[in-house]
């Protein structure tokens, strides 16, 4: 679904990414995972138009997004979360879900004085939906709640919510498990999992917990010094000498000979 092929993004002489190429397939739950500074956020950003590569290209779908901005490619069903959750803090949670759709009627002036009723009508619409979605995050209780009032992770629930108000087709999360606590980790995880068996999402996600990574992912490409270093299962990752030395550490290694023994 997603091709980056040989991308290059540099910061005057520093090469954040060097030439990496990743395949995203469709229907996948995809990990990406290295040391900080390996370049996955700098790749991330190329891919959803946040930052222009130096070189190389980027399909979705065989078309060329290659440099498209953000609202582009939105519109095409590429979404991309932060590490930071961006919610607007004085709203509501549920007008944080409505805020998303783009092209409401209430935005030009003219509906707004002369269409009222039909304004109203797909307000109601966006609300009802919004309540679908807490629900099936399992946050509807939060419906009312001013956003900036929420926990990390309840934000980063807010955050795949606000993927679920449009037609996403694949969608980029960024650390999804930065700061937020076991309970909430394994409701995200639910959430993503029912969202690509049940609706059919493609999912990449940048994150640090192999726990995570292992349960969700399958591929899982590893970056180090802005390079893919290896791809494969959580499993084969795992026992991957490559990539233990340059990200793992030598504490999994004598854990995992210690499970064998």
């Amino acid at each position: 679904m997603i091709i980056a092929r040989d991308i290059h993004k540099h910061f005057g002489g520093f090469r954040a990414v060097d030439g990496a190429s990743i395949e995203i397939e469709e229907g996948s739950i995809t990990g990406l995972i290295g040391p900080n500074g390996a370049g996955k956020s700098t790749l991330f950003n190329v891919i959803a138009g946040v930052l222009p590569p130096t070189s190389g290209s980027v399909t979705m779908a065989g078309e060329d997004i290659t440099g498209l901005p953000p609202h582009a490619l939105f519109h095409k069903g590429l979404l991309r979360t932060f590490q930071i959750a961006h919610e607007f803090s004085s709203m509501t949670v549920r007008e944080n879900l409505m805020m998303v759709p783009g092209g409401q009627s209430g935005e030009g002036l003219w509906n707004a004085w002369f269409r009222r009723g039909a304004v109203a009508a797909q307000e109601r619409a966006l609300a009802q939906k919004a309540d679908e979605v807490l629900a099936f995050l399992t946050i509807d209780h939060l419906a009312e709640e001013k956003a900036g009032n929420l926990s990390g992770g309840q934000k980063k629930l807010l955050e795949l919510g606000r993927t679920m108000m449009v037609d996403a087709r694949v969608v980029f999360l960024d650390e999804v498990g930065a700061g937020v606590n076991r309970t909430l980790l394994n409701t995200i995880g639910d959430a993503i999992l029912r969202l690509n068996k049940e609706r059919g999402y493609t999912f990449c996600l940048i994150e640090h917990d192999m726990d995570f990574i292992a349960r969700l992912c399958d591929p899982v490409i590893v970056m180090a010094e802005g390079k893919v270093l290896a791809q494969g299962s959580a499993t084969e990752i795992m026992q991957n000498e490559a990539v233990i030395e340059a990200y793992l550490g030598t504490g999994l290694k004598n854990k995992m000979k210690a499970a064998a023994q």
